[in-house]
């Protein structure tokens, strides 16, 4: 996607992946000529991607919806292109499973939707949004803590012992 954009942008086409540029009315004069520069958008898209996704959009007619399609498609991150990443961003991305795992029981829901975001966030954007829910949701009871450290981190195994 990256030379492709590299390649419509010195072309001065972009707008038509991005949907800056959209198809004027049946009744526009410039109908003409978006179709001609939407059908060469095509064919460069076309011209580039392997011969097996060529079947799935040959008769398309649109350059956005084809882009889009092709974006949600392959601009994913899932586990297996995880494994095939960096070391360092692998080691990220086990920093954070270890910090969101090891939260107690009551920010599973917040849990799910960080681990649903794509990108996954850094662990400290993860530490942040759970500051955030903590706060919003009021629960710092400093009180009943030794320290100031917030109470995301206390596990949910903790027991304050009454005397």
């Amino acid at each position: 996607s990256r030379a492709m954009l590299i390649a419509l942008r010195a072309k001065n086409k972009v707008e038509f992946i991005n949907g800056s540029c959209l198809k004027p009315d049946q009744n526009s004069p410039l109908l003409h000529q978006w179709e001609r520069c939407n059908a060469i958008v095509l064919s460069w898209i076309m011209s580039t991607i392997s011969k097996k996704l060529l079947g799935g959009i040959v008769y398309a007619t649109d350059a956005l919806a084809v882009w889009r399609d092709l974006k949600e498609m392959f601009d994913r991150i899932n586990g297996s292109r995880i494994f095939f990443h960096s070391q360092r961003y692998h080691d990220q991305q086990q920093r954070l499973l270890q910090f969101l795992m090891g939260l107690n029981d009551s920010y599973g829901s917040i849990r799910s939707q960080i681990l649903m975001m794509c990108p996954l966030p850094t662990v400290s954007q993860a530490y942040s949004m759970i500051s955030q829910e903590e706060s919003h949701r009021g629960i710092i009871a400093r009180t009943h803590r030794r320290s100031d450290v917030p109470a995301v981190f206390y596990s949910n195994t903790y027991k304050k012992k009454d005397n």
